[in-house]
């Protein structure tokens, strides 16, 4: 992965899911119409902390994320989500 040029606003992350899942754990290969949008991902931008909210996450964390968190961006033709610390629910 390149270094990522930019400038993330305060309480805000960017985050780079994982890959979907192609099989099954018994074996069974998932067609990509029916894969599940990936819901952990690892951390590559972290902004600064708000006034009243500090940053509690860091670059390199693997978070869990709601099925609809943050906004799907491409940057050097990667996806990444663009979203609020708020919308983190874990951080493994």
């Amino acid at each position: 992965m390149a270094e990522l040029k930019g400038k993330i606003l305060a309480g805000k992350i960017l985050v780079k899911p994982q890959e979907a899942e192609e099989k099954t754990q018994s074996g069974i290969i998932i067609p990509d119409s029916a894969k599940e949008k990936p819901q952990q991902g690892t951390v590559v931008l972290v902004g600064a902390g708000k006034k009243d909210e500090p940053m509690e996450i860091k670059v390199g964390d693997v978070v869990v994320y709601g099925k609809y968190s943050g906004t799907e961006i491409q940057v050097d033709g990667e996806d990444y989500l663009l979203m609020s610390q708020i919308d983190v629910l874990y951080i493994a």
